[in-house]
């Protein structure tokens, strides 16, 4: 019951304007309370939906006369209650002592939501709202579900969801074929081989196999970094901006809990909860340190064999399917807030490309703004003064950086609409083949000058060669 309570305090304080909604949700009594971050999470999409449908529960709660029938249910905890019921998945946890309640009037309330569609000549849910209300691409976006290949094996994940009666379709072949999923069907992602992928909406949250960490949410664009990264088992990593962790967990799985992870973030209570889901996901191979990445030393020799970089830098979130769903059509970030944050990209970045073994290094954001994108690594590369490149991946991928300069098209972009998956950006960057200055002084140094005693020395040698003969 903490769940709707808290649900409909958000609901009130987003009425009164006392904060905006993922504020509140972020900093609700259940967040203090709940330690696991999927239930925050579960907060969250119950606030979105429960507001989407605001207007149709509204009617539907008026027609049905329950505010008038039960004196102590408050507007706003009536609202959630009758999403649920109505339009969300059931109660969770039982729904406490309001369920019953509830059962009391669902007769009712099931019979105003059918008249109401009668009345507006419509037969699904989603109709009843108005235009703009309306989900738009986001909402269409998969359930993406990375299997955590340190726990469990994608064979072994798909025969699973298999004898929970789900229907495997194979590997998709198409964007097409995911854009279709529907019901208990699921697809191979066709890229990622460990990603499995569900209808959108699927809530797998409260889902055994999550819980236990065999498998990772994560939507695809987010898988992407750690993939073009590629380090192989062995290898040391920074992960310069690490919370929440998830793609540092899939640093984890690729290089088989072989090698070393240096994860930084500055927030603590962001890193506390990311110590939580890599222990979760067995990952053992991982440093973790609450250091700010600007600060940390390229020249400390405990970094000395890092050649892979993956640099998530905190971004203005403008690709965030939750801030879509949320506020639909929302204007971007100001100028002022952009160059604040691309300043602070330009920086890390910079400060990355200076490890001195540095050979891979994967720049990612979820934002759309150019600024913080293709403006940032541009810049980057040019005082990198031909050390570093941007590398040609993923050449069938449909959407490319913006032609903003030669070889931005290496680049990659991910948004609803082109590539069924959230808003991100990604460039990978690696060292050129050039020798350096020292290798070069080195090569075209000129042989030392024989010694007289060497001279000496290669004399006698080749006479006594010549008395062997």
């Amino acid at each position: 019951m903490a769940l709707y309570a808290a649900a409909a305090a958000v609901l009130e304080g987003v009425e009164n304007r006392k904060g905006s909604l993922k504020g509140l949700v972020y900093t609700s009594s259940f967040q203090r309370v709940s330690s696991a971050a999927q239930n925050v999470k579960q907060l969250y999409a119950l606030v979105c939906e429960t507001q989407r449908y605001s207007a149709v529960l509204d009617a539907v709660i008026a027609s049905a006369g329950l505010l008038r029938a039960e004196k102590k249910l408050r507007p706003h905890l009536a609202k959630v209650l009758v999403y649920e019921l109505l339009l969300g998945k059931g109660f969770r946890g039982g729904g406490g002592r309001w369920k019953p309640v509830l059962g009391r009037h669902q007769a009712r309330l099931k019979a105003e939501l059918a008249r109401l569609k009668v009345h507006r000549g419509v037969s699904r849910n989603e109709d009843l709202l108005e235009v703009g209300s309306r989900l738009g691409p986001a909402s269409q976006v998969p359930r993406f579900v990375r299997v955590n290949t340190l726990k469990t094996c994608p064979d072994d994940a798909v025969d699973y969801f298999k004898r929970k009666g789900f229907s495997y379709q194979g590997r998709a072949s198409s964007l097409e074929d995911l854009r279709a999923l529907k019901g208990k069907h699921f697809f191979l992602d066709p890229l990622l081989p460990e990603l499995l992928v569900f209808p959108a909406q699927t809530d797998l949250h409260e889902h055994p196999l999550y819980q236990a960490g065999h498998l990772i949410l994560q939507d695809k664009a987010s898988c992407l970094p750690a993939m073009l990264l590629a380090p192989p088992p062995g290898s040391h990593v920074i992960d310069a901006c690490a919370a929440p962790g998830n793609k540092t967990s899939h640093l984890a799985a690729l290089l088989k809990n072989q090698g070393k992870i240096f994860a930084f973030d500055l927030d603590a209570k962001r890193l506390a909860s990311m110590a939580t889901l890599l222990a979760r996901a067995g990952v053992s191979c991982c440093e973790l340190a609450e250091e700010d990445f600007l600060a940390v030393s390229p020249s400390d020799t405990r970094y000395a064999r890092v050649q892979y970089i993956l640099l998530d830098p905190s971004c203005s979130g403008s690709g965030m399917l939750s801030r879509q769903l949320e506020e639909p059509g929302a204007e971007l970030p100001s100028k002022e807030r952009l160059c604040a944050l691309a300043a602070f990209q330009l920086r890390a970045l910079c400060h990355a490309l200076t490890f001195p073994a540095v050979q891979r290094l994967v720049y990612s954001t979820c934002s759309l703004s150019q600024e913080e994108n293709e403006d940032v690594v541009r810049e980057a590369l040019q005082q990198s003064l031909g050390a570093f490149r941007l590398a040609p991946v993923l050449p069938s991928w449909p959407h490319r950086g913006l032609g903003t300069f030669p070889g931005a098209e290496h680049c990659l972009r991910a948004s609803p609409e082109t590539t069924l998956t959230s808003g991100f950006f990604i460039a990978v960057i690696e060292r050129t083949e050039v020798p350096s200055s020292a290798s070069l002084a080195e090569v075209l140094a000129p042989e030392p000058a024989a010694s007289p005693a060497r001279k000496r020395r290669k004399r006698r040698r080749k006479a006594t060669a010549g008395e062997g003969t």
